[in-house]
């Protein structure tokens, strides 16, 4: 007897899954939302300003930023190639469309966007090279990037490689989880340091301006104390924020 053999999910099939999460922590938008705010500055009340929210999941981080911003200087656009993430971003902010990060898969003419939010998005790419030059492309001149990933050297990450354990938000299937602490399969591809994201992003034609940290929502209650103290280093910090600028 033979059996047909099953096709294996495509990592397309798991982003479309509606168990699969597209939020992360309020705290880490929070930070990003003001550090988007010191960057555009007064001049953001002076005219409309373009920010696209790319992977912007269910909107929440574009509907944190806002109230940070000036009104009506500015204009949120949602982006994200899950359909499933779109209807629930279009809750929460007054446009998202259907876009993808590769062969000028954004619906945007070159240079329209005045800033980029690229929040926990990069290190779930194939191919965040191809990405990053999408994005410069359509960013303008001096234009914002606010990308944000999480940091292979977290404080919690160093101790549990010392201890044989593999670190958290790292992954080694998109079938459960082995080996690491957590939950929840998130599909992470890539990992980064401080040090390799500031290089990679100016690798890509960005000026770094600044790298911060921000704590990271499933840290344990007890320890989030501590987490949040390690943001004043960002290379211990949960979370990285990286500002750049278009070169």
């Amino acid at each position: 007897m033979t059996t047909t053999p099953v096709k294996p999910p495509e990592l397309r099939d798991f982003y479309e899954n509606p168990a699969v999460p597209v939020a992360s922590g309020t705290p880490r938008s929070r930070r990003q939302a003001r550090m988007l705010a010191e960057a555009l500055g007064p001049a953001a009340a002076g005219g409309t300003h373009t920010i696209l929210d790319i992977g912007c999941g269910d909107g929440t981080a574009a509907a944190t930023a806002a109230p940070f911003l000036p009104v009506p200087g500015h204009r949120i656009i949602g982006i994200d190639w899950s359909q499933d993430a779109l209807r629930r971003a279009r809750t929460r902010i007054p446009y998202a469309v259907r876009g993808e990060l590769t062969g000028g898969g954004l619906p945007l003419r070159a240079g329209a966007a005045d800033a980029v939010l690229f929040s926990e998005v990069i290190e779930h790419l194939v191919d965040p090279d191809a990405a990053l030059d999408e994005i410069r492309r359509v960013l303008r001149p001096g234009g914002h990037l606010m990308l944000s990933t999480p940091n292979l050297a977290a404080w919690y990450n160093r101790a549990l490689l010392l201890a044989g354990v593999q670190p958290v938000f790292s992954e080694v299937s998109l079938r459960g989880i082995h080996g690491r602490p957590g939950r929840e399969v998130v599909g992470h591809l890539r990992l980064y340091t401080a040090r390799a994201l500031r290089e990679f992003v100016a690798a890509s034609g960005f000026e770094v301006v600044r790298v911060a940290g921000a704590p990271f929502h499933g840290v344990p209650r007890a320890l989030r104390p501590l987490d949040r103290l390690a943001c004043a280093r960002p290379s211990l910090a949960s979370i990285l924020l990286l500002h750049a600028r278009r070169t």
